[in-house]
């Protein structure tokens, strides 16, 4: 059975049994701090288990791309060692929210794995939870009696085994419960049934997660009752695939054959010919998927979180390929063949295939360059170590080269190894361990008052939004909750600062890239709060922050809700021209642009986009004209609520990091700008009035970020450019349209004048006034030595003046110093055919030392300074006894 169809026959036979089908979510986590990445199918339904959100259906399938190479879930460095470990995989699943339980969990995922995939039972078992003290939970009896029932097992084949293996979660909070697991032996019918002993699972392969949540894992350790006992089941698409396709690893499924053919190919290799090439091109075939799709749903490699271990993964994958002779960029090559293979399921990864070439050509051309920088570092060290006679390479060394410069630890020590020297791995790992401390933030205080909010989210419930309605700018709302100092209190008193909830509110939440509304809340009794942000932190409550500004607001208040209608309407225009900035650009520069962040405030907008070179002033004019023009046609902007397939079907653009329920609003503007949105919009495009582009810039390896203005804002920038403008017009003499040519001139009169300077500075440097620095020359140990100082301390003339000198020298040392006021700038060079024996570096260095400073450098060429110029003839004459020491 191919792997396509283990996946259909799954999601076909739960569909039969009242299961939505569930398209999977991306492997970014929608509003999910706690997660990297997607790592199971239950992440895209954390809410609805929880009970802060909900759907038109209780149960669902899904086929769910997951990646586990971070943080808790980090499977990278057993990827391509062992038949089963993969940073990307496809998780089936089942889930019942509130609906059904162990019973038909249980019963269906046997009746699948027998009657429709026909594995043979004589070679399964069952784990179910056996209890924990420290948890608190006893041993799950239900599921044990089910078990038995329903496959005919004894005791010896439903085993107890403890929360390590059977009590799952999905992070360090949020839903968890027991669990049971069937496991499937790849060897045949075995001997004898496993026990709790370790050893007696070898040969054993988990197929089947079956996770019964019925807990919430609160960051304090409590672990309250979910609202209501559900299901999450997870099946490995890549495990199950090897089970009925009768290989014993993963990478010999038609999932993986396909890729490591290609790999393969390109390394001019034979898979199967040779363990550790094999070993290679698996890590290969395995990380060019989790690549491809990682860069599909936005997560470009970087320095940063998920984006670096994108970089980790796709660099690994690059070593390995170097390790197989491939001298060339190749991995793009491999990513367009994982494209071939899934785009039947992941239609989405043909759509940004352009975009997955670029980003994995450049990134790979980059890694390559980065390789050969460090390769010199490493060489360098190596050169320092000799001469101190040191053996072993500093943990401070590798993890430097690692952090700063992407320089692999594991390569410097195999390079370290061929130069037969050591690599300090315990101090390396205490440097990474130091780093991450320094990293940590606050998350238990963060998770505290996240539990706070969730709390307030379930006892409340959401907060309904007026803002849609006619001007949206006025309600009338119940205080529900109030918050002082991360507290529930009742009352709030003026001059308190104070989080407070509405059960419905005509200000806008932070969402989307728009930011919260400001304004007023005014109670019947004359209270009063100032209103200066609005933010969503738990589901749809809407938490208000500001402070009281008059009297005592009470929990159970009526108060009226004024948003600043002035700044709201700044608001609308810009994130009404953010839709149509996105359709321009993607006009202009090409399909792959794709939406990587956002901010709508009243003053301007700020547009993050994939785009990998800096646009040109051609470019970003057509920008402006294409949304100015479609300003200028004044087109109504529409708003419809979609079911989310049919918003789809239409082509409207789902915009970055939001998550999406069955229903979403859609916003149309004109006849092409057509996105999912919740924010709040102009009523026509001729609202927006002006549109100007203030900035662009890279914010990120292949990320581009446009400021821009509107309206009021883009005539204030324009106004304040022109005066700007006219200013530098007088200083300059010339109308305003002439200031580029006048400041040409001046510029260009400015450059001559610099190089007659610095003339005139050399002249005065080598020997001007009947000075000849040449005859101040001596031989000292049979080396030509010119220590010398001189008026100038202008560093980059001193550095000229000493070329030409080391040139007339031919062989020999230079060394200059500058003096200038209460400082001095030395320069040391020696002609390469002495850097053998002298080296400039530790010259300067005598010389700086007694002028109260330090210096060093390369063999052939150093610069330092010092800060006693009385004592320079005392430090030109170290630097001869130096010399003749070591000549």
């Amino acid at each position: 059975m191919k792997a396509a169809q283990v996946r259909q026959a799954f999601l076909d036979f739960f569909a039969e049994r009242g299961h939505a089908r569930v398209a999977s979510s991306s492997l970014v986590p929608a509003n999910d701090p706690t997660l990297l990445f997607t790592t199971a199918g239950m992440v895209q339904f954390k809410d609805v288990f929880t009970g802060k959100e909900t759907r038109g259906y209780k149960r669902a399938t899904s086929s769910q791309k997951c990646v586990r190479a971070g943080g808790k879930h980090n499977d990278l460095d057993e990827v391509g060692k062992t038949p089963r470990h993969h940073t990307f995989f496809e998780m089936l699943g089942n889930f019942s929210f509130g609906d059904y339980f162990k019973e038909d969990a249980i019963t269906w995922a046997w009746d699948l794995l027998t009657r429709v995939y026909g594995i043979d039972t004589s070679r399964m078992v069952v784990t179910v939870f056996g209890g924990d003290q420290e948890l608190g939970l006893g041993p799950d009896v239900q599921a044990r009696e089910v078990w038995k029932r329903v496959t005919g097992f004894g005791d010896d084949r439903v085993i107890d085994l403890g929360k390590a293996d059977n009590f799952w979660s999905a992070g360090d909070v949020g839903p968890c419960g027991p669990c049971s697991e069937i496991h499937f032996n790849m060897d045949g019918p075995p001997g004898v049934w496993p026990t709790r002993d370790p050893r007696s699972w070898e040969g054993w392969l988990e197929i089947w997660n079956l996770v019964f949540m019925q807990f919430d894992r609160q960051a304090s350790g409590a672990m309250p009752e979910l609202p209501a006992p559900s299901v999450d089941t997870g099946a490995g698409l890549e495990r199950m695939s090897s089970v009925l396709q009768g290989v014993k690893s993963n990478y010999d499924t038609d999932l993986f054959t396909g890729i490591l053919a290609t790999a393969a190919d390109i390394a001019k290799v034979k898979y199967g010919a040779d363990p550790e090439k094999d070993t290679s091109l698996r890590v290969i075939a395995d990380h060019a998927r989790a690549s491809t799709f990682l860069i599909a749903d936005g997560v470009f490699p970087d320095k940063t979180t998920r984006e670096y271990v994108l970089r980790r993964i796709f660099r690994r994958a690059v070593r390995h390929g170097k390790r197989l002779g491939i001298a060339e960029p190749f991995m793009n090559r491999v990513c367009a063949r994982v494209i071939e293979e899934m785009k039947g399921q992941y239609p989405e990864l043909a759509e940004r295939a352009v975009l997955i070439d670029t980003v994995t050509f450049e990134e790979e051309k980059r890694f390559r360059d980065t390789l050969d920088d460090g390769m010199k570092l490493l060489e360098e060290e190596f050169v320092r170590m000799k001469a101190a006679g040191a053996t072993e390479v500093s943990g401070k060394t590798t993890f430097k080269l690692y952090d700063t410069h992407g320089f692999p630890d594991d390569l410097t020590e195999i390079i370290a190894e061929e130069r037969g020297f050591t690599v300090d791995r315990a101090g390396f790992k205490k440097e990474i361990e130091d780093a991450k401390e320094r990293s940590r933030d606050f998350a238990a205080g963060d998770a505290a008052v996240a539990d706070l909010h969730k709390q307030l989210a379930q006892e409340v419930g959401g907060t309904r939004f007026l803002g849609y309605d006619g001007r949206g700018t006025t309600g009338h709302g119940t205080v529900k909750a109030l918050v002082v100092d991360g507290k529930r209190v009742t009352e709030a008193r003026q001059g308190q600062k104070v989080e407070l909830v509405l059960d419905q509110t005509p200000f806008y939440a932070e969402s989307g890239g728009q930011i919260g509304d400001a304004g007023v809340l005014l109670a019947s009794n004359g209270s009063r709060m100032r209103v200066d942000d609005v933010t969503k932190p738990a589901g749809d409550l809407f938490v208000h922050q500001g402070e009281v500004t008059a009297g005592t607001l009470t929990v159970g208040d009526h108060v009226t809700a004024t948003v600043d209608d002035e700044r709201r309407e700044q608001i609308r225009a810009n994130h009404s021209a953010t839709h149509l900035l996105h359709l321009a650009l993607k006009r202009v520069l090409g399909s792959h642009v794709a939406q990587k962040g956002s901010l709508v405030a009243p003053d301007r907008l700020r547009f993050d986009f994939a785009h990998f070179s800096p646009m040109s002033e051609a470019e970003k004019r057509e920008v402006e004209d294409l949304v100015n023009a479609e300003i200028r046609k004044n087109d109504d902007s529409l708003v419809e609520v979609l079911p989310l397939d049919e918003a789809r079907q239409r082509g409207a653009v789902a915009m970055f990091g939001e998550k999406y329920g069955e229903s979403v609003r859609v916003v149309r503007i004109g006849n092409e700008s057509l996105e999912f949105c919740g924010g709040t919009h102009v009523r026509r495009a001729g609202d927006i009035g002006l549109f100007k582009i203030i900035s662009e810039a890279g914010v990120a390896q292949g990320v581009r970020r446009i400021e821009a203005v509107t309206g009021a804002g883009a005539i204030d920038y324009l106004r304040r450019l022109e005066g700007e403008l006219g200013k530098a017009g007088e200083r300059l003499r010339a109308p305003m349209f002439e200031v580029a040519e006048k400041v040409d001139r001046a510029l260009l009169a400015y450059r001559q004048l610099e190089k007659e300077l610095d003339k005139l500075k050399q002249r005065l440097a080598s020997g001007a006034g009947g000075r000849d620095l040449m005859a101040e020359a001596t031989e000292v140990g049979g080396v030509k030595v010119l220590a010398a100082a001189t008026e100038v301390d202008d560093a980059k003339v001193l550095r000229e003046t000493g070329d030409q000198l080391r040139d007339k020298l031919g062989s020999g040392v230079v060394v200059l110093a500058g003096v200038g006021g209460d400082k001095v700038t030395l320069v040391a060079m020696v002609t390469k055919d002495l850097t053998c024996k002298l080296h400039a570096g530790k010259i300067l260095g005598v010389a700086a030392e007694i002028l109260g400073d330090k210096g060093g450098g390369k063999p052939d060429l150093a610069q330092g300074g010092g800060k006693e110029p009385a004592r320079v003839p005392e430090a030109m004459a170290a630097v001869r006894a130096w010399v003749a020491q070591h000549a």
